[in-house]
């Protein structure tokens, strides 16, 4: 299975290519881009994004995805700026969050990559009917923007009621777009009732993956192996997905830390799982 990283391990820094080259080198064969402005700013088409397109480039590594923008300013929501949410009753915030999103999905004019992961909902938010039908507008319509660009949206499940297995594979069936795919997050799923049972819903869809640990308490974003998650059956099952997806690794990492040794080791302890 390939093995890719998410740069949500250096979220609280601005995204370089040194930092790029510490995942490569500890083993990654492909990279997680994550849409935050202050760690990726995916608006700074001439200096930023350019930046990055030429490591990617020069390394011949792909991008296999990038995680949509969580919030749409430079300090992750601290400044009382809105989250970015596509299932919003509120049209005119709900325009806003598809526009943020499209801005990141442009990042595939300079590098292309395979999937768009997108959150539906908010943390913990409840289930709504006018909110799952305004979510179906909202990828149908960042589905027609992505689709040119050669880009595959997949939705997550996420600790909401809106994104839990079952919704998710609603969420397919009622909207029809038969291209939606999922990303499977072993973490979110161990919180939401258990991965084998999420694994069985979701399968025939997952197309990527996000792997962290945690004690079923938080989201805590933890190597593999520092939570309670039975990593040999979620490797079983995942080497069992129909569409065999990368091992993607998606880790809460230290400011100014060097992840190199721990991607290796999480990297070497889950292939011999």
């Amino acid at each position: 299975m390939l093995k890719a990283v998410s740069t949500y391990v250096y979220v609280k820094e601005r995204l370089h290519p040194g930092l790029l080259d510490e995942l490569v080198k500890a083993g990654a064969q492909a990279i997680e881009i994550f849409a935050a402005r202050q760690h990726f700013d995916y608006a700074n088409r001439k200096q930023h994004i350019r930046e990055i397109a030429d490591w990617f480039r020069s390394t011949g590594i792909p991008l296999n995805s990038v995680h949509a923008p969580l919030f749409s300013d430079y300090e992750w929501g601290r400044t009382g700026s809105p989250p970015v949410n596509i299932a919003s009753t509120d049209r005119a915030g709900r325009i806003e969050a598809m526009d943020e999103i499209k801005r990141a999905l442009e990042i595939a004019e300079q590098i292309p990559f395979r999937f768009l992961v997108q959150h539906i909902g908010n943390p913990n938010e409840d289930f709504d009917e006018k909110k799952f039908e305004a979510a179906m507008t909202s990828i149908e319509h960042l589905r027609a923007f992505a689709k040119p660009l050669g880009v595959r949206i997949l939705v997550e499940n996420i600790p909401n009621e809106l994104s839990t297995p079952e919704r998710l594979v609603e969420f397919i069936r009622t909207s029809r777009l038969d291209d939606v795919g999922v990303c499977f997050d072993c973490g979110h799923a161990h919180m939401m009732g258990g991965i084998p049972e999420a694994f069985e819903t979701l399968k025939k869809h997952i197309c990527s993956t996000h792997l962290h640990d945690n004690n079923k308490d938080k989201d805590s974003h933890l190597w593999p192996g520092k939570g309670s998650i039975n990593w040999k059956e979620t490797m079983d099952l995942l080497r069992s997905a129909p569409q065999t997806p990368p091992l993607l690794l998606e880790i809460e990492g230290e400011e100014k830390k060097n992840p190199g040794a721990d991607v290796s080791a999480t990297f070497r302890t889950l292939e011999d799982s």
